[in-house]
This record gives structure tokens, sequence and C-alpha cells, in this order.
């Protein structure tokens, strides 16, 4: 599809989400209502023009465009109620909950030391991600290792990042749940200890359990080191989540350098039926942008066209 004709099918969809909810899944754009191929996964609150605040009806209208998975960075600090509500309403809509955060201190040194009390400190908060996870039936949470300490060896930080990491795996996996650690880029977050998926790799092998695992986000790759698509064949087995964002600005694809139709079609080959969550912003706003990340996701997901 060329870029003409994609923003005609995107004004199409937005005359017909605009007039309804009925007419947005008529026969002028039935692939709003076709599932995706992959489990492309909107955070709560990026359809809040559509579907309003409550949680609920936005999932709903996820699942009615074709979304069959959902994050949600805050769920942790969720009420009780409240998260056992989303478990439901994705439970029967057969959708699937992508990584919560549990644990990203950006301005703090905590993975790279080996204090007994950053030991405390983080099993405790594993120990509150498996409550978070049993209701909301999540089976990642994301983590985040920290800044790096410019006085202690570089070899020495890896090492009390992989015995930390062993600790919160030993809580999470009797539970069933899995930790993905983020690599993140150096330009937009310095002073943090991961920001390359070689050495997420090198980690998670080192952790040696089916709790510790990756979440590659293609925007921070794209950045430090690029050749997405190695470095998913190359990090596959350590792999356990995709986060998504468009090179420059983080913005929905389709706005920049990456080709996210080749590696979604690269996805689906190996038969991947994790998430992909669309942790990213859009280049337009209110309803319209809300339509241009479906519009998106639509063009990108047409890779068997």
């Amino acid at each position: 599809m060329n870029r003409r004709n994609f923003l005609g099918t995107s004004l199409l969809a937005s005359a017909a989400l605009s007039a309804g909810p009925a007419a947005a899944l008529g026969q002028e754009t039935p692939s709003n209502s076709k599932p995706f191929k992959l489990r492309y996964a909107p955070e709560l609150g990026q359809f809040r023009n559509h579907a309003g605040e409550d949680p609920i009806d936005q999932i709903k209208f996820m699942h009615e465009q074709g979304f069959r998975a959902i994050f949600d960075n805050g769920l942790m600090g969720k009420r009780p109620e409240v998260q056992e509500k989303i478990a439901q309403a994705l439970a029967e809509r057969d959708m699937l909950l992508g990584p919560f955060v549990a644990e990203a201190e950006f301005g703090r040194r905590s993975f790279v030391m080996p204090s007994k009390s950053v030991k405390t400190q983080l099993i405790e908060k594993m120990k509150r991600a498996v409550e978070t996870a049993k209701r909301s039936r999540a089976q990642w949470a994301l983590v985040v290792p920290g800044q790096y300490d410019q006085s202690l060896e570089w070899d020495y930080q890896t090492a009390n990042v992989i015995e930390n990491l062993k600790y919160c795996a030993e809580v999470c996996q009797p539970e069933g749940l899995v930790i993905v650690i983020e690599p993140l880029n150096p330009w937009n977050h310095p002073g943090l200890f991961l920001t390359r998926v070689s050495q997420a790799y090198q980690i998670c092998n080192a952790v040696n359990s089916p709790s510790c695992k990756i979440v590659d986000d293609l925007y921070h790759q794209q950045i430090t080191e690029g050749n997405l698509i190695h470095n998913i064949d190359a990090a596959w087995s350590q792999i356990g989540a995709f986060h998504l964002g468009d090179v420059p600005g983080r913005m929905q694809p389709t706005t920049g350098e990456i080709n996210y139709k080749n590696i979604f079609k690269h996805l689906y080959e190996k038969k991947y039926d994790g998430v992909l969550c669309t942790e990213h912003g859009v280049n337009k706003e209110g309803r319209e942008g809300e339509l241009a990340r479906i519009a998106a996701y639509r063009e990108c997901d047409n890779f068997e066209a």
C-alpha cells in the first residue's frame, strides 16, 4: 500500500469511528474488527477518547478493533479489585496482559550493589509483584536494573546484577511469573546499567532461570545498536516480550526509520505468540491520534498482502 492510499484509508476509518462503533465496524472498514496476526498490546488509556476512562470499556474497544492483548505499566499501583476486573475482562476475550512494571528505579543504584539491604528490598518488591500477578493473571513483570556505579568495576556490577536477579527469580518462578529485564538507550536514559540486548542475553543466560527473560524494546535498540532482526534471532531463547516505537520520536510505526512490517513478518514466521506492547506516542492529538495508532498497526500487520 502506498502512502497516499494509506492516508486515505486512515481518513475513512476516522469517519467511520466518529459515526459510532457500528459504522466503524461496518463494510467500509472491515479490517477494524479483524483480529491482528500478532498480539499488539495497547496500554490502558491509549484509547480513552473513544472508549472513556473506564479500563473495562477500553478493553472492550481494543478487542473490537482487533487487538488481542493490552499492557499497563502502572498495574501494580491499581486497587486489587480493579486488577481483578481487568483480569476477568481479558479472560472473557482471550486477551493477554503484557508486562507491568515491578521495579524501575532509574535514579538509583540497586541491582548493581551487593548489599543485604538491596536484596531484602528487591525480594519484597517481587513478592508484591507476585500478588499483583495472581490477581490480574499477568505472566510478566518488568524490571530495570537501575544505574551503574562509577566507583565499582563493571564486571563486579554485572556479577551483582546476576545474583540479585537470581534472588528475584527464586521468588517469581514458583508462582509462574516471569521477570523481563529491559535494556534502555543511554541518550534518553543516561547512567543506566543495562543498555544492549547482547548484554541482557548474557545476564539471562547466567541467571539461568525460566523466570528471567528480556523485554526487547525495539525503539531503544534501534538507537543503541540497530541490527534489530539479527539481535532478535541471536537473543531469541531469552526474549519474553517486546516494546514498540519508531525512531526518531517514539511515535507509531510508519512515522520513522524502522521497517516494522518486515519485523512483524519475521516474528510471525517465527510463530511468536507473545505480546508486543505499543509503548509509544502518536503524532496526532485526541481521537485522530487514536485512529492513527490503529491504522499504523493495520498497515504493518498487512505483511502477507
